[in-house]
């Protein structure tokens, strides 16, 4: 069982830049696979970002390419999302997710993902 938990959500103007971590319970962090999404409300939760478990692979959607990026510290059990020139559209609950298997293939589905956290609001005003 992988338990995750988010940090550094909050309010910010568009423009501006946020960090979100998210930590991992579990001591195979090193061999998951890892992801972020975003939840709007009323919408349906869409891929963000992930990264390998080798950390030689990342994947992003295609409106937050060049803004965002996924990286980790497998010495700490953490992945993080560092935001920049954050928009109002971007204002989501973003969560963190493990993949279902260890040292699998990379994938943006959230099908793939076993693992969930409870989520980290975000919120870019205008």
């Amino acid at each position: 069982q992988v338990q995750l938990v988010e940090s550094g959500g909050g309010l910010v103007q568009a423009g501006g830049s946020l960090r979100l971590s998210c930590a991992a319970s579990t001591r195979a962090f090193g061999n998951y696979n890892m992801g972020w999404f975003r939840q709007p409300p009323g919408k349906e939760r869409d891929f963000v970002a992930a990264i390998d478990w080798r950390r030689s692979t990342t994947m992003y959607a295609d409106s937050v390419k060049g803004r965002f990026t996924i990286s980790r510290d497998n010495s700490k059990n953490t992945v993080y999302l560092q935001m920049n020139n954050l928009k109002p559209e971007d204002t989501a609950v973003y969560l963190c997710a493990a993949d279902r298997t260890i040292t699998g293939r990379l994938s943006a589905s959230k099908y793939d993902f076993g693992y969930w956290g409870q989520g980290t609001q975000v919120t870019v005003s205008s």
